[in-house]
């Protein structure tokens, strides 16, 4: 119900409507208003072989919006590490919250790639593709486990990586080089030196403190970024229309279907079951991790949606944030049901019907081995492609295989990436619930809409969690102390 404020005499103010402010009803719209626009950016056309100027708006405005998201991961994902490991000074049961953490991540991520291995036997998506209309593409990246292990290696402070691409037109060379980081070793660096700093003991509490404001700063930058995101939902989900609407699919139907079918299974049977059988409410769980869950769908990036995964775990979901702001960043680079154990999983069965070639048992076991060992592979990369290759150079499968599947990969990718945010959060929460630091009433608490509302309004709101951890409980937060007048 719209409510009327007075702010002075003789003025009145109509307020908007919560449903109005919620920022789960934005982001939705967003998504249908997209859809129109890919519609009649595809009924364009692209004259002359160029984009029209509404799909160019587009693709520019959805890429900007994700390079944004991207330039604040390295200090949010390094900051928040830093901070949590200094935190974990407060924390009596700090190695068994981490233990049970990467014991979920694996629990989960072992029912992923079975059900994926099930789905894949049963559809059998690649002896239904038509061999005369796939064209394998170059995947341009692939993946060893030895690439794998020198990439935990830090090749400077931060991570940061220089790739130079030369082209050669007309004699005359031009070359671009582009920075990238590689999570993996940002986060290497990062427990490095929260570690040190917990090693060293009280002269690293100035470090600690900066480390501390440091945070506070970014993640209010962060938010500034956040409430942008139904402009970049809009732009991101009508470029992905009018680039490939359905016609793509072609004869990868069956694949693309037995992939969503798999996601779909993770995300609203085995993920609900999970929640129930640990007494938490479905309901709350779903609709306090849904912000990030739309955002991951969009952006196709968890690194990309990591700050809002992490405060609609501390916000709506009542993880405490000094273990939050551990679980969240790990589970961004390593925890992906979606990219490293459904469809890895189904697109090895897929090449290897294609190809006409059989599965053994061993083959199969070594297809969950590789997802639930392998999914740091995915960090900082191109994520589901990596994972593909290391799959298939384990069982020797072709890896022309992976250029197959590229002209879906898109399509693909907003479901695994939704799926992977889902899990990100879902895990911290159960193993704060079954240790008894979840905060229950923040949990069931009615959702304000804002997750990354500004932390100070938040807090005058009573809306924001603060409980430190301490041997299996959490203390009060400022709220229960004292509540607003």
């Amino acid at each position: 119900m719209t409510s009327l404020s007075t702010s002075s005499p003789g003025q009145v103010t109509r307020r908007r409507p919560r449903w109005f402010r919620s920022f789960g009803v934005q982001v939705t719209a967003a998504l249908i208003l997209g859809v129109v626009a890919g519609l009649v950016a595809r009924q364009l056309g692209a004259p002359g072989g160029q984009p029209n100027a509404l799909t160019a708006t587009l693709n520019t405005i959805g890429q900007s919006y994700v390079s944004l998201l991207k330039a604040a991961v390295v200090p949010l994902v390094f900051l928040a590490i830093v901070s949590s490991i200094g935190n974990l000074r407060r924390v009596s049961n700090a190695a068994r919250l981490a233990g049970r953490t990467l014991l979920w991540f694996a629990i989960t991520a072992f029912i992923a790639v079975s059900i994926g291995i099930a789905l894949g036997v049963v559809i059998q998506p690649g002896s239904r593709a038509s061999h005369g209309e796939l064209a394998a593409s170059d995947p341009g990246v692939t993946a060893t486990w030895w690439n794998f292990l020198l990439g935990l290696v830090p090749s400077n402070f931060v991570g940061a990586q220089v790739n130079t691409h030369v082209d050669v037109a007309d004699g005359v060379a031009t070359a671009t080089s582009a920075v990238s980081f590689n999570v993996l070793q940002v986060i290497v660096v990062a427990a490095a030196i929260g570690i040190a700093a917990l090693k060293v003991g009280r002269r690293a509490e100035p470090f600690l403190a900066f480390t501390d404001s440091a945070l506070k700063i970014v993640q209010r930058v962060l938010w500034w970024i956040i409430r942008l995101a139904p402009l970049g939902t809009f732009a991101l989900i009508g470029n992905a229309v009018a680039t490939y609407g359905w016609t793509t699919i072609g004869s990868l139907a069956w694949f693309v279907f037995a992939i969503y079918l798999g996601l779909a299974i993770v995300l609203f049977v085995v993920y609900p079951i999970i929640v129930r059988s640990n007494g938490l409410s479905i309901r709350q769980y779903y609709s306090g991790v849904w912000p990030a869950v739309q955002l991951g769908f969009v952006s196709r990036s968890s690194i990309g949606t990591l700050p809002l995964t992490q405060r609609v775990v501390e916000r709506n979901l009542g993880v405490p944030s000094a273990y939050a702001s551990f679980a969240a960043p790990l589970g961004a680079t390593t925890k992906m049901d979606g990219c490293a154990a459904i469809y890895p999983a189904i697109a090895a069965i897929f090449v290897a019907q294609f190809y006409g070639l059989h599965l053994n048992i061993l083959q199969y076991v070594l297809i969950i081995v590789v997802s639930v060992v392998g999914s740091a592979a995915t960090a900082g990369t191109t994520g589901a492609i990596v994972m593909l290759t290391l799959t298939l150079s384990t069982l020797g499968l072709p890896l022309d295989g992976v250029g197959l599947l590229l002209a879906v990969d898109a399509i693909l990718d907003m479901g695994r990436t939704a799926v992977n945010v889902a899990g990100q959060a879902l895990v911290p929460t159960i193993v704060a619930k079954r240790e008894g630091i979840l905060d229950l009433e923040l949990y069931n608490a009615p959702r304000t809409g804002d997750p990354f509302n500004d932390s100070d309004e938040a807090t005058a709101e009573g809306a924001e969690p603060d409980a430190t951890v301490h041997g299996g409980e959490s203390e009060p937060s400022r709220d229960e102390v004292a509540q607003p007048a």
